[in-house]
């Protein structure tokens, strides 16, 4: 058991100089200028990302997550300063919303996310998740899964002091607990939310009908679940439930963990203790016909004048409104680069003619090993 979750958890002016400001007929009139300047160049940097929102809240259209900023895939540690770096970076570029968890580190990213937005905590989203069984003073991995709700009221404490806030904008169910009703969970995170403590809630890789019981019990703002190029199950499901129901849809890796950037190739092996060594999509003998979707891609970059996973972004945020991906990242290059796709569009005969391409390639291989897809699409049990 203690594989699984080892498998699991392994996983973001204005200047005035002094000639400038003689010429102004008086200090309130640079002032004004100034002001108004500003607010113009303020207004320039968000709107190069844009604003989307999830149900009733409004982040920006692409997302920061930071799961990988204590250790990556390849099992090396990032330089702490540099990820606050990176994080601060973002929000300068516009980005407002950062996805982390108790499971990522575990506890550790929380506490690198929360140093890093400490100069403008409260102007950004900050998301995290619980549901998985980790000790809740030393972080322990233990078996199974843990959404007793005097469990996840624990594990909200422990949140808000890693993170330094008081409260968590959007507070995620990381994995449907098959011993517990959602309607317990909602209730849990109901009496959180009365005391302020949590301001927003959601679900990540929910079976379908627990999803619309847990709206029911506690409307949600949004569903977290793998999507991309590579991954597109949710269309089949989530993501045409949370449109019915008005829910927000946030894929997680939407750059299919680094192959849609065209970071793998029919020769990479991945280094142990990397999860995409033991994912069938990223086998040997699955490589040499899954690249067909890394072709596809470079001949859009081509196209469009960009880079590979710009286009696997932009076509996400051309799939719905309300889609809002979050690519992590530990490199300040691929932050701005992912930031940047935001601004690639397609005319409506673009993405027919991109999504009849995709409809032609047959990707093989699972995206995760058994052990891991068990944890998925799981029902809670029926409130008695």
């Amino acid at each position: 058991m203690s594989t699984r979750h080892e498998i699991e958890l392994n996983r973001r002016g204005l200047l005035l100089t002094a000639g400038t400001l003689a010429v102004a007929a008086n200090l309130g009139v640079a002032n004004a200028q100034a002001t108004t300047k500003q607010n113009a160049s303020d207004t320039t940097s968000v709107t190069e990302i844009g604003r989307r929102k999830l149900g009733s809240l409004e982040v920006s259209s692409v997302g920061l997550g930071v799961q990988n900023m204590s250790r990556t895939y390849q099992q090396t540690i990032p330089t702490r300063a540099e990820m606050h770096n990176i994080i601060r970076a973002a929000f300068d570029r516009g980005l407002t919303f950062y996805d982390a968890a108790e499971a990522y580190g575990p506890h550790e990213v929380e506490r690198i996310l929360g140093e890093g937005v400490q100069p403008f905590r409260d102007q950004v989203v900050i998301a995290s998740k619980f549901g998985w069984n980790i000790d809740l003073e030393t972080g322990e991995r233990l078996p199974g899964l843990n959404s007793r709700p005097e469990h996840i009221k624990s594990a909200v404490e422990g949140m808000l002091k890693r993170l330094q806030t008081d409260r968590i904008d959007l507070l995620y169910q990381h994995r449907v607990d098959p011993q517990v009703p959602i309607e317990d969970v909602a209730g849990a995170v109901n009496d959180l939310m009365k005391q302020g403590k949590v301001v927003h809630w959601g679900l990540s890789e929910m079976g379908l009908n627990t999803l619309r019981r847990a709206h029911a019990a506690l409307p949600l703002t949004a569903v977290q679940s793998e999507y991309s190029m590579l991954w597109r199950g949710p269309e089949k499901g989530a993501i045409p439930v949370c449109e019915e129901l008005g829910v927000g849809f946030v894929p997680w890796s939407p750059l299919g963990v680094g192959f849609l950037n065209g970071a793998i190739d029919a020769r990479t092996r991945f280094a142990q203790g990397d999860i995409r060594g033991i994912e069938g999509r990223f086998a040997p003998e699955n490589l040499p016909t899954n690249l067909a979707l890394v072709g596809l891609l470079k001949t859009w970059a081509h196209r469009k004048q960009s880079r590979l996973g710009q286009i696997a972004l932009a076509w996400l945020l051309a799939q719905k409104p309300w889609i809002v991906p979050i690519p992590g990242t530990t490199q300040m290059a691929h932050m701005t680069e992912n930031i940047d796709a935001t601004g690639i569009t397609f005319t409506p005969y673009e993405i027919a003619e991109l999504n009849a391409s995709l409809a032609a390639i047959q990707i093989k291989g699972a995206r995760l090993p058994d052990a891991v897809q068990a944890f998925s699409d799981v029902e809670a049990p029926a409130k008695s």
